[in-house]
């Protein structure tokens, strides 16, 4: 279960199906993301990000700062942005379009569509680039400007 979801839910006092109905999505599928059945799509995560007020590192638990002071609440999030980041994380670790396509399970081709601005990350990309290199999943998608994020203890 993801209990920053669940916690966040409960503290608001709102049911699943009330966040699914602010969200405009099935109650069932976002069950599944409290659950962690299915991993939240970046664009709705944004979305729940913007409507509690705390940072996407610490929904997905990749720190317990709930916010950054540099953070920006964002509507809809800037594929080209996300893209140039992801491509300027890339080139400063010095690696390859594909070795990074390798290191997601992926092809050069999509790594390409991402940096390029063309489609929005997945979010297991995400999270896993984030994990590998120490990096804010606010700052790769332009939620914030400083990149690196506080260590989960």
């Amino acid at each position: 279960m993801n209990n920053n979801l669940y916690n966040l839910r409960e503290a608001h006092d709102l049911l699943q199906k009330d966040v699914a109905e602010i969200m405009n999505i099935h109650q069932r599928t976002y069950s599944s993301w409290e659950t962690n059945s299915k991993i939240i799509p970046l664009k709705h995560l944004n979305t729940i990000c913007n409507y509690y007020n705390v940072s996407m590192d610490y929904i997905l638990k990749l720190t317990e700062n709930k916010t950054y002071n540099d953070m920006q609440y964002k509507s809809v999030l800037n594929k080209k942005e996300v893209g140039s980041r992801i491509k300027k994380l890339r080139e400063e670790n010095h690696i390859s379009l594909r070795t990074l396509a390798k290191e997601l399970n992926t092809t050069p081709s999509t790594i390409s569509a991402y940096e390029n601005g063309k489609t929005l990350i997945l979010t297991a990309f995400a999270f896993q680039l984030c994990k590998q290199y120490n990096i804010s999943i606010d700052w790769l998608v332009g939620k914030r400007e400083y990149k690196y994020r506080k260590i989960k203890k």
